[in-house]
């Protein structure tokens, strides 16, 4: 049975093979994950489709298109040659190759390392570039090891200096001081699309503060009830999901878009939801929210988060969106200014709470603070409609209790 790179997209046309997380001649049950591939949307795992012994023949850091084999499920049990499962040494033939990345299996050509000489650092013995930098070399004689005889066909080793055509994996550098690498499709994506938002937008940002007391007391009031009923305590975000709605409601141009020279304004809600993952800012999409209840929002932000954790997002989780939230709060940020999701033309940027000294009622008082930033395209929105919606989040947040409890 072929493993190939799957169709994630229609818009997707190839995927970097990240990494795999079995080696050849592995012996894989049906549904275990066997690599990561990342493309410039999503990362995922592909899992067995069947149990069997597993033949590897594309490398790691390869960038393949869609429907390329990248290796094959025996389900007889037994080993299938593979040509070039990964780079080796010229002239030397081995059996499991110890893993490593294509930018170290470069160096240690060139430094003169055979695999079997370096004892790897990394995860499940991955050879890191810190390895090479002091390589550990065993003295000792080897021990063969059956039962798959993978033969590596001579490749004949580069010279140091950099190539004059840019090969398909970019050339990599490592000293002790510094180390180069190739960005990822993902990381690619999002600098392309912060870049363009920078560029192609009048954007401009406008602030406020709010005094989260009274949702931080219903929290702490009615947290054992949610749990008892929904699992877990109430979290922050559906307060902030539901204020905007209503905000959105009373300024339309703050949920509408730029389609050429018209503005298209969407009876809809379909807000986005900024979340931090090891590869980069994912904003998955919560749809027609304004049907959504407190706990529900909260359900679903969770479901975003663990697909993110286990590589299942998919491409249909991070489509489309009319507005979208931000929470720079969750790393500790007091203030920043958040960048545009196009097509959007706004996005609201949530940061840390902090007990701040304030003036109610004239008199001078400790309330826990949070400051806000909406950033909009100046183009459709102006300044007016731009400040009435971060005032309205902000009398929202403030009085929450029959508005937002509602829901």
């Amino acid at each position: 049975m072929d493993i190939k790179i799957p169709e994630v997209g229609e818009s997707v046309r190839e995927a970097l093979l990240a990494k795999w997380f079995k080696k050849n001649g592995d012996v894989v049950t049906r549904d275990e994950p066997l690599c990561e591939i990342e493309t410039d949307k999503i990362t995922l795992d592909l899992n067995a489709d069947a149990a069997g012994v597993l033949t590897i023949s594309a490398a790691e850091g390869t960038t393949l298109a869609v429907g390329t084999v990248i290796g094959a499920i025996n389900e007889s049990g037994t080993v299938a040659a593979s040509p070039v499962v990964a780079t080796a040494p010229v002239g030397v033939t081995e059996g499991t190759l110890p893993p490593t990345s294509p930018s170290v299996r470069r160096d240690m050509r060139e430094q003169g390392i055979a695999p079997h000489q370096v004892t790897g650092s990394g995860k499940g013995g991955r050879i890191t570039n810190e390895d090479l930098v002091t390589p550990v070399r065993e003295t000792a004689p080897q021990t063969p090891v059956p039962p798959v005889a993978v033969i590596v066909p001579s490749v004949p080793v580069p010279p140091p200096a950099a190539p004059s055509v840019r090969s398909e994996e970019p050339p990599a550098y490592t000293s002790s001081r510094d180390e180069r690498r190739p960005m990822t499709p993902l990381r690619k994506r999002i600098s392309e699309r912060l870049l363009a938002a920078r560029q192609q937008t009048a954007m401009l940002t406008t602030f406020n503060d709010a005094d989260l007391s009274r949702i931080k007391s219903l929290r702490s009031t009615y947290r054992e009830h949610f749990i008892q009923r929904h699992g877990a305590p109430l979290g922050l975000m559906p307060f902030f999901v539901k204020a905007c709605i209503e905000a959105l409601k009373e300024f339309p141009l703050v949920n509408a878009s730029i389609d050429g020279d018209d503005i298209v304004y969407h009876h809809y809600y379909d807000i986005g939801v900024a979340i931090g993952s090891e590869k980069g800012l994912i904003v998955p999409v919560l749809r027609d929210v304004d049907h959504l209840k407190l706990f529900e929002i909260d359900k679903a932000i969770a479901g975003f988060s663990e697909k993110i954790k286990t590589n299942r997002l998919a491409i249909s989780d991070l489509e489309g969106g009319t507005f979208t939230i931000s929470n720079g709060g969750v790393y500790g940020s007091m203030l920043s200014t958040p960048i545009l999701n196009p097509p959007q033309s706004a996005v609201l940027g949530m940061h840390a709470i902090q007990d701040r000294a304030v003036v109610v009622d004239g008199q001078i008082v400790i309330r826990p603070m949070m400051y806000l930033a909406l950033s909009y395209d100046h183009r459709i929105i102006d300044g007016r409609e731009a400040v009435g919606f971060l005032k309205k989040v902000k009398e929202y947040i403030e009085n929450p209790e029959e508005l937002l409890l509602e829901g």
